[in-house]
């Protein structure tokens, strides 16, 4: 048996394939049938791979509380964004969270980042990391004014609470412990921005440093748009780079570090939920 088609049987499979594509731009445009069976389907994952970027309005619909909940995302794409309180904040993944923790997070949700700081304030007072992100000032008090923000943009109801690992301790420059507590708003790693690490302590064949995060894998939105990673701000990462420096993001798109008693933007991550 021939593995291939005869002269006369790939005359007629082309014929076949011929009548299902369309012959007119008028025809792809209006066969919105043939676009999304091609396409689109209503998915975490295919959502994920799509950017569109369009202005959502000013609050968030009944209708699309109903796509976020049902795992559909159903007019929803990566680059989407609502316009609340003079915010632009934008979706930078979908169920980025989904069925992980120590408590799994079953909730479909949105992952959103403001499109730029919503305002500076330091790590801590002075030049030292050794709590961590979670014994950093950031964490106890810097981040109550971008929840407070959230909040009234979103409803406390419709902000994802999950499980998340967390640096608590630093020994000689490097991450040495971490717990699990419950999350709403967080500052962003390198790996959320970049898709990798750049500054934050790395193995150096002797000291395994405690990098083990939820945040492991760079957003959909940075990932389609990379001009969206630093659009021209300043802003503090969650990343111990050594005994006094934090990660952040350059206004002129770099990454870098700086000391933790530096004032910079707060531009933190976080999701909603139906």
């Amino acid at each position: 048996m021939t593995p291939f088609l005869t002269k006369s049987e790939t005359k007629a499979l082309l014929e076949k394939i011929k009548t299902k594509i369309p012959t007119k731009t008028s025809e792809l445009t209006n066969d919105s049938n043939f676009i999304t069976s091609a396409l689109l389907f209503d998915n975490a994952g295919a959502h994920n791979a799509i950017y569109r970027g369009k202005n959502l309005g000013t609050s968030v619909t009944e209708a699309q509380w109903a796509a976020i909940a049902n795992g559909t995302f159903a007019d929803l794409y990566i680059g989407d964004y609502w316009v609340i309180n003079g915010v632009n904040w934008r979706i930078a993944a979908f169920d980025y969270y989904y069925k992980t923790g120590d408590t799994s997070c079953t909730a479909h949700h949105a992952v959103i980042v403001p499109d730029t700081s919503l305002y500076d304030y330091a790590m801590n007072d002075s030049n030292t990391t050794v709590g961590g992100y979670v014994g950093s000032k950031m964490y106890t008090e810097g981040l109550a004014q971008a929840k407070t923000k959230i909040n009234n943009a979103f409803g406390s109801s419709h902000i994802l609470s999950h499980r998340q690992l967390l640096v608590n301790a630093v020994t000689d420059g490097k991450p040495s412990v971490s717990s699990w507590y419950d999350s709403t708003v967080e500052l962003m790693t390198e790996q959320n921005v970049y898709g990798g690490k750049i500054f934050g302590a790395g193995n150096d064949g002797s000291t395994v440093p405690y990098l083990h995060t939820i945040d492991k894998s760079q957003f959909p939105l940075f990932a389609h748009d990379p001009s969206m990673i630093s659009n021209e701000q300043w802003f503090w990462l969650r990343d111990v780079v050594s005994v006094a420096d934090f990660a952040l993001v350059y206004a002129s798109g770099f990454a870098g570090y700086s000391s933790v008693s530096a004032f910079s933007g707060v531009r933190p991550a976080f999701a909603i939920k139906s």
